[in-house]
């Protein structure tokens, strides 16, 4: 996108007529960024389903890299009879299932991945738009707003309760008038607001007080109350301080939430999950992840931290890549370019030529793949400056960004092993070479017919491809676990995920009384 304001045109398709909407609404936000608002989300959407309810999350903007696909019920079927397919943040998908239902466009229908410091691609309705620097969209996503509130309308039409999720802080009252996501977007959806405190930060009561304090009177008046979230210890110590924040806001206390011991057995919302501690230890393979500046789609690591066999490190910047790894894996990227002069600035580069020197894997993911090859060219600055960067010239093979996003799920089998995968695709960009004559995988375009992707060198020791969860295929994991000389668990990572939810569910129900948290939506 250009430097200036664009003027958005959004066709949107006509509203069926559902009479008086049927959903009773409630907006959860929070005094920041990561106090909880997704998970906290997702559990209620699990505990709320399981009591008979139609339940559907929406979140007006999302921020992330780590996305997810899924159709786009707003455009027609292709020559091929297929509904093309859209994007949306990875914590909406989470949550649509959560609410056991695929999930929609209309969940989150702006999405911004970050590319730069200063600006992203936005993503309406499941579709690029383009680039925007930041200064730019503050004054564009006014005109959002139709699209936005079209989508959550569609929801309440076939919800009994729809859970709204903030961004960040509802209190950035420098951002009201342009807001599309916090307390302007609770005005326009007459929604109740619970604002979430996060004990675990500290600072809580300052947070909340000063919450009340930013916002005006009437939306005050529109918070039904406050949960203080990621509690560990004695309660009690804390109660005097939810007395004074009920007599500095009015605000009641609704309920206070444990802290979930099974948060990581579940997709993170995105990268600051990563500031946290990632490691795991006491296992046989020692498996290192450079943490890119633009990292996207982190969860792919997500099912081989499952494994006990597998040391799983995120490798910060200012640290090199451990001489006894056994395994490197390049994650995507919104920024492919830009993270190849990443890992050339820490020195990544010659510790992964090195490793591969000394007989160590290297497996490239979707970005990750093509940072694998000789050149990336980006001719037209999609992802920044036009230009080319030297890959690490491990495959054959060379890319160009540009075109269409592709955007599809797909399944297939890996090439050694003959193991069904599945995953999806989300990427721009060509990749040609006489590296992609050994392909990796083998996936089914739709056809009946087998599609050869990605690469590998011949001794098996460097691959890559654009597929996304292919880890997740449980059978394809535990052979690839048992070629790099580790044992597999066999765990099934889907029914991990599962009982996370239900595990979820079942302590929003003992922490909150639940049926007070639904009188308070309207």
């Amino acid at each position: 996108m250009p430097d200036t304001v664009p003027t958005i045109q959004i066709d949107l398709p006509p509203l069926r007529d559902s009479g008086p909407r049927r959903a009773r609404v409630l907006m959860i936000q929070g005094t920041a960024s990561d106090v909880g608002k997704s998970l906290l989300v997702a559990g209620l959407c699990r505990a709320f389903s399981r009591r008979g309810l139609v339940v559907r999350p929406f979140k007006a903007q999302n921020m992330s890299n780590n996305a997810a696909v899924t159709i786009d019920t707003d455009a027609p079927p292709g020559p091929d009879g297929e509904q093309p397919r859209g994007e949306i943040g990875r914590a909406q998908a989470l949550q649509a299932r959560a609410c056991g239902v695929p999930p929609s466009i209309h969940m989150n229908p702006v999405l911004l991945k970050p590319q730069t410091n200063i600006g992203s691609q936005v993503v309406l309705r499941g579709r690029a738009l383009g680039n925007c620097p930041a200064r730019v969209y503050h004054e564009m996503r006014h005109g959002l707003m139709p699209a936005v509130m079209d989508s959550f309308e569609r929801l309440c039409a076939e919800a009994d309760l729809v859970l709204i999720e903030g961004a960040g802080s509802g209190a950035e009252v420098y951002l009201r008038k342009s807001d599309i996501t916090n307390m302007h977007f609770a005005e326009r959806a007459g929604a109740p607001v619970v604002v979430v405190g996060d004990l675990d930060k500290g600072g809580t009561m300052a947070s909340l007080v000063g919450t009340w304090l930013l916002l005006d009177q009437p939306d005050r008046d529109r918070v039904v109350g406050y949960i203080v979230n990621k509690f560990r210890g004695d309660f009690s110590l804390f109660e005097p301080a939810c007395k004074t924040i009920t007599e500095h806001t009015g605000w009641p206390f609704v309920g206070m939430v444990r802290w979930f011991e099974g948060a990581d057995r579940l997709p993170a919302e995105d990268s600051l999950a990563l500031e946290r501690p990632t490691e795991t230890s006491g296992g046989t393979l020692n498996v290192a992840i450079p943490r890119l500046s633009r990292v996207a789609n982190f969860d792919d690591m997500d099912p081989l931290a499952a494994e006990p066999s597998v040391n799983l490190r995120w490798i910060n910047p200012g640290h090199p890549i451990p001489a006894e790894t056994d395994v490197v894996i390049l994650p995507g990227s919104k920024a492919t370019r830009a993270d190849l002069d990443v890992l050339r600035r820490e020195g990544w580069d010659i510790d992964i030529l090195a490793h591969v020197r000394r007989g160590g894997r290297v497996v490239g993911l979707c970005a990750g793949f093509q940072m694998l090859g000789r050149v990336v060219r980006d001719p037209l600055g999609i992802e920044g400056e036009p230009g080319e960067t030297p890959g690490l010239g491990l495959l054959d093979i060379e890319t160009e960004i540009g075109g269409d996003k592709r955007l599809i799920e797909i399944d297939g089998q890996e090439q050694r092993s003959g193991c069904r995968i599945t995953g999806y695709e989300m990427h721009m960009g060509r990749t040609t070479g006489v590296g992609l004559e050994r392909p990796w995988l083998l996936l089914d375009d739709g056809a009946g017919e087998a599609r050869p992707e990605g690469a590998m060198t011949a001794d098996g020791r460097v691959m890559g491809g654009y597929l996304h969860g292919i880890f997740g295929a449980d059978a394809f994991r535990a052979h690839w676990l048992e070629q790099v000389g580790a044992q597999a668990a066999r765990i099934d990572f889907e029914a991990r995920v599962e009982a996370a939810l239900d595990d979820l569910a079942d302590h929003c129900e003992a922490c909150l009384d639940l049926d007070a948290l639904l009188k308070l939506a309207r």
